[in-house]
């Protein structure tokens, strides 16, 4: 349930990182400006061989592509039998999802924004742990990824260095992991290729390539930015004393439509809403159509597909939408309903 996750901090709500341990021990090695506050845009540091030094607390600093791995891809690129499954979890609103049996994310950890890495670099593997306990050793030492292994949750990795930047090739991972919240499946034979490349020191880039012939056409890469966490260490996170949503999850979840809501009833939906999260924080939707299909971008981060349930109840990757109107017909506000309430986003005039 991750479209807004300010809001629906579902079944991995994370601690505040205010209280992390040690909250008055900077981080050490980080370069600060005159009043003490860390300079995230000074040049990178190095290792004493000379590589790009990635260690450190990171964090993905956008939620797009977590959602919806494919988003803005065509679909004629999947598999039917697999597009029906993503529809098939979407309706259910990601009851089977890794974070709500409390299971390893596998692939869908790298473009988590709910899922902290601790990146520990030496020169023969560089290990990442995450804050739900789970870990990746990427092995540095020149070998080769095995041809046959031996399915695992998170998979296996090896990696090398292209200049400034950390190739990372991946196989091995077991088909119970979805590539995303919205349940893209994959197959045994998916290879994923990270490469990092840290831009300075608060900032890294990872270009992510998934491969799998037997369930997608062609490979596709996304960028996910990389922000540095400093000053606060990560704590623990256990799922299985978070998780209290799933009994409460209707196991079948209402279908989709079969034929297109006409245009225009689509074309009341669009323009710009506004809502508040639970922390107060504000944050603007732009509804809009293209080809016949309606989508929702918040804050700018991207558009995403809203699946039809009725003619005014979409889905939005755990959310059900519905757009309410006026006694005159007019769209004045969308309820967004999901396992822990409702929110309400009021149309601006």
């Amino acid at each position: 349930m991750r479209p807004l996750p300010a809001i629906l901090l579902f079944v991995c709500t994370l601690p505040a990182a205010a209280a992390a341990q040690w909250l008055h021990h900077p981080t050490p090695g980080i370069p600060r400006t005159a009043d003490g506050k860390p300079n995230l845009t000074a040049p990178a540091p190095r290792t004493p061989n000379g590589k790009p030094d990635l260690s450190g607390l990171w964090v993905p600093a956008t939620e797009r592509y977590y959602n919806n791995i494919r988003v803005g891809l065509d679909t004629k690129d999947v598999q039917p039998w697999a597009q029906a499954l993503v529809e098939k979890r979407v309706r259910e609103f990601g009851k089977d999802a890794m974070e709500t049996l409390c299971l390893p994310l596998g692939p869908a950890v790298v473009t988590s924004p709910f899922r902290e890495a601790k990146f520990i670099q030496t020169p023969t593997v560089m290990a990442i742990l995450y804050n739900d306990f789970t870990h990746r050793r990427i092995f540095m030492d020149g070998r080769q990824l095995e041809k046959d292994p031996n399915p695992s949750w998170m998979g296996y990795s090896v990696g090398h260095w292209d200049g400034d930047t950390l190739v990372v090739e991946s196989n091995g991972f077991t088909e119970r992991t979805w590539l995303d919240w919205d349940g893209h499946p994959h197959s045994e034979r998916l290879r994923m290729t990270e490469r990092y490349r840290r831009l300075d020191v608060g900032h890294m880039e990872v270009q992510l390539t998934l491969d799998d012939p037997e369930i997608y056409a062609r490979p596709w890469t996304v960028t996910i930015p990389l922000e540095l966490v400093v000053d606060l260490e990560m704590l623990e996170y256990l799922c299985q004393e978070n998780e209290k949503d799933r009994h409460r999850m209707d196991a079948k979840g209402p279908e989709l439509l079969t034929t297109p809501v006409s245009a225009a009833t689509l074309a009341k939906y669009t323009g710009t809403y506004d809502f508040k999260d639970d922390g107060g924080r504000p944050h603007v939707v732009e509804v809009t159509v293209s080809n016949g299909e309606l989508f929702w971008d918040q804050d700018g981060i991207g558009r995403q597909r809203l699946l039809p349930f009725s003619d005014r109840a979409f889905s939005l990757s755990g959310w059900h939408v519905s757009f309410v109107t006026d006694s005159q017909g007019a769209v004045t506000h969308f309820v967004g309903q999901a396992a822990e309430g409702e929110t309400k986003g009021v149309r601006r005039k």
